[in-house]
């Protein structure tokens, strides 16, 4: 074989190489981007330019309409400090207990708040930040009435709601007292008030609310049930969102504001810390 008859098989070889390589690598290339992580929310909402913050707005002082008919409430104060930090617009998706996980399931929000407690049968569905807000139950009474714990409650009435299993919280504790059911919070509420009930059990921040509304209502400091941490709900399985989350709650805590905004709503500063004492 002469020079030149080497020189077009080394091109011919070479260019085969080439054909095989790229050949080879297609393939390869396909499947890395058909097996690649789905793009987090974080990014997801960076692009879009708008946040959907799936909230309750049906709970106040945690998420309701005002006057005007916005959004308005901790959540959404906590919401719109969140779309700030991120540059982007807010919107607030009402939600209910029963489509909290749903919705993220099926990319309807992004994240939810909705007095929304961590606990492990939930975990089998979707992701948790670290808490932002930490509630119990406690009593709510009258500030002249003398009641500052369940153990004071000895022959007096509890207002709670009807279907609700508050009072035993009271009876458990082995203290005898009579047990007033209401078709609402409000009734409950009204009762204590009026002096037809000594106390009513609830929520810690609902009451701490509802004596913020009148001063002449106070809420005993005790913790009648286990804590309950609430937090951020996310997508299983997202854990950038969730860790910018947990960064924009750090940073928040903080700094005071959450603590601020909390009082601005619920009348008191926070009662518990939030991370649990072991």
């Amino acid at each position: 074989m002469n020079a030149t008859s080497l020189k077009l098989s080394a091109k011919a070889l070479a260019g085969a190489l080439v054909l095989l390589a790229v050949a080879g690598c297609t393939p390869t290339e396909e499947k890395k981007e058909a097996g690649a992580a789905p793009q987090s929310a974080l990014q997801t909402v960076l692009q879009r330019g708008t946040l959907r913050v799936g909230d309750c707005l049906s709970f106040a002082p945690f998420g309701f309409y005002d006057k005007d008919g916005n959004p308005d409430g901790y959540d959404v104060d906590l919401a719109k400090a969140l779309a700030k930090e991120m540059g982007v617009k807010l919107e607030m998706v009402n939600t209910t207990s029963a489509n909290r996980i749903p919705n993220l399931q099926t990319n309807k929000v992004d994240v939810v708040f909705c007095n929304f407690t961590r606990n492990l049968e939930r975990a089998k569905e979707i992701g948790f930040t670290n808490p932002y807000v930490v509630a119990s139950e406690a009593m709510l009474v009258r500030k002249n009435s003398g009641i500052q714990s369940a153990h004071d409650m000895a022959g007096k009435t509890i207002a709670t709601v009807k279907g609700s299993t508050n009072g035993d919280e009271v009876r458990n504790l082995g203290i005898d007292v009579k047990i007033q059911e209401y078709d609402s919070s409000q009734a409950a509420i009204l009762a204590v008030k009026q002096g037809q009930a000594d106390a009513m059990i609830e929520d810690n921040n609902f009451l701490a609310y509802q004596a913020k509304l009148d001063p002449s209502l106070t809420v005993t400091n005790e913790a009648l049930v286990p804590l309950e941490y609430n937090a951020f709900g996310v997508k299983q399985g997202d854990q950038v969102w969730a860790n910018y989350l947990n960064e924009f709650l750090f940073e928040i805590n903080a700094s005071g504001e959450n603590a601020r905004l909390y009082e601005k709503w619920f009348g008191s500063k926070p009662r518990y810390p939030l991370n649990p004492q072991y």
